[in-house]
């Protein structure tokens, strides 16, 4: 008979360890002319091994103790053929083991990662599969994946079968480039929303448990497996996707056909000359507005009724809670549109800037859109995040000054938001424009649209309180670059993403008849 006894440990350099140790152990003995082979091994090894028509076996259970019957040549074939393998797959291995590669290099670069099971049926290398957008390719028979309850993992992984290894190569070869981007793309989408932080592994665990108590007001399948995700679709806002701006594309939806203009006022109302005045006036005019309200923050009572301007659509003036500022964000209930109009009581707009403005918001309900833009960028000298006013072609924010929204994020600002970055731009009356736009593009992940060029969009308020006329306040910028990293750092992250796109209405500047132009009151601005 033949015996042989081996025990290889392979040593990886970039991980510092020792990766692989196999032991097998190998006896043929000839007893009646009926050979037994017993297979002892900790790896799939023996499978590539010994898998070459010298045995028939099912399962990957070991040892193996089975009885093969046949010539004695192909009794020989088999043990020297797989003598052969063991011996090449060693120097495979020492070859491997010479190379040095940076592991966290090889891992970004591939596009398919295998998961096997660890000491136990998990494994850390799924998770860093999920964060390099690496497709894990699962080989743990019998491991539950994490979330399954609420998660389609067979759009963001290839489930393997640990029994049937050697069928993997032509399975993950076979799957079309569209699907692999598919795949790329959902394990980053699951990364960022759920794996990221151990704060949100145990946020995500309590509102699983929470859609577990409460059916009735759980959230579906489609919630938790598309963008933005189930940690910012709150069921308290309501159950129905079509109540979402994420999904009307999805469902064929489209938002209703009206918005809510919000203007803020901080001064009083003295004359009827006045500019929120003239954009209540504007603004009213529009044929796209259901309403408009007026947020009184003014520390001066309300004004009578008969102070206000006579329009074709309802006033109602509210009261603003606290007189803070983020009660600009609050989910009024006398809010009933889709879409926002936010506006402070100094902006400059014509009722053909209103109309484009809302126009184009309707092709892009989950951002914001509207007319001043700002930016923000990374300060190596001071390696902190800056804001900037200048006026240029790339932009990361436009100002809720002038923008059009979908009333969730009223929802969103007040509800998912900490109170400590509320109460921060309460107190210093300012930034609650910034962290508006922070929070909807890190739900988005997307940039805000800016519209038709407008130089200007407010106008000097000269003699006004100090509040005001916080634009003209020289800590007003200082203030700003604070929120940024403030907001930033509790982000973990910088959502806001640059743009350079800005929508013009079609033939807007060009040399054509003004005749032929839908919004023609534009270009005299």
């Amino acid at each position: 008979g033949l015996h042989i006894n081996l025990y290889f440990c392979f040593y990886w350099p970039a991980k510092q360890s020792v990766i692989m140790c196999i032991w097998l152990d190998y006896l043929f003995v000839m007893l009646n002319d009926s050979p037994y082979s017993m297979i002892e091994s900790g790896d799939y090894i023996g499978k590539l091994l010994f898998d070459n028509g010298c045995r028939d076996h099912s399962s990957m259970m070991l040892p193996i103790l089975y009885h093969n019957t046949g010539s004695s040549v192909k009794r020989l074939r088999c043990v020297v053929s797989n003598v052969e393998r063991i011996i090449s797959l060693l120097f495979f291995f020492l070859f491997l083991s010479s190379c040095r590669y940076d592991y966290r290099e090889m891992l970004y670069n591939s596009t398919f990662c295998l998961v096997p099971r660890g000491r136990r049926l998990g494994s850390f290398r799924f998770l860093e599969a999920l964060q390099a957008a690496c497709v894990p390719v699962m080989l743990s028979n019998g491991w539950e994946l994490p979330f399954s309850e609420i998660m389609d993992w067979n759009t963001a992984a290839v489930i393997g079968d640990e029994r049937l290894l050697l069928q993997i190569p032509s399975t993950v070869r076979s799957i079309h480039q569209d699907k692999i981007l598919s795949l790329r793309q959902q394990t980053q989408f699951l990364w960022e929303a759920y794996f990221n932080s151990v704060e949100k592994i145990v946020l995500t665990t309590l509102e699983i448990i929470q859609d577990r108590v409460l059916r009735h007001t759980s959230r579906s399948n489609l919630m938790w497996n598309s963008l933005p995700g189930g940690l910012f679709t709150l069921p308290q806002y309501s159950t129905h996707l079509g109540e979402f701006p994420f999904y009307y594309a999805k469902l064929g939806n489209k938002p209703y056909p009206k918005f809510t203009a919000i203007i803020h006022v901080v001064t009083p109302l003295v004359s009827q000359s006045q500019p929120v005045m003239k954009l209540l006036v504007a603004v009213a005019k529009s044929q796209y507005c259901a309403q408009v309200i007026v947020l009184w923050n003014c520390d001066k009572p309300l004004p009578a009724k008969h102070r206000w301007p006579a329009t074709s659509v309802p006033v109602i003036v509210i009261e603003g809670e606290s007189k803070v500022i983020s009660s600009r964000f609050l989910p009024y209930d006398t809010i009933p549109t889709d879409a926002v109009l936010s506006l402070d009581e100094d902006t400059v707009l014509s009722t053909t800037e209103v109309d484009f403005a809302f126009t184009v918001w309707q092709s892009f309900p989950d951002r914001i859109v509207g007319y001043p833009a700002r930016s923000h960028f990374w300060d190596s000298n001071k390696e902190r995040w800056g804001y900037t006013s200048k006026w240029t072609n790339d932009y990361s924010m436009v100002l809720t000054g002038a923008a059009i929204y979908h009333k969730y994020y009223h929802y969103l600002y007040t509800s998912y938001l900490p109170a400590s970055l509320k109460a921060m731009v309460d107190q210093m009356s300012n930034c609650e424009d910034i962290l508006m736009n922070f929070l909807v593009s890190s739900v988005s992940k997307l940039p805000p649209i800016k519209v038709t060029q407008k130089k200007q969009y407010k106008e000097t308020m000269m003699g006004q309180s100090s509040r005001a006329s916080r634009w003209a306040d020289p800590d007003h910028f200082a203030q700003r670059q604070t929120c940024m990293n403030k907001f930033a750092s509790w982000f973990g992250t910088m959502p806001l993403v640059h743009s350079q796109m800005r929508l013009d209405p079609v033939l807007f500047k060009d040399q054509v008849s003004i005749l032929r132009k839908k919004y023609r009151d534009i270009e005299r601005l």
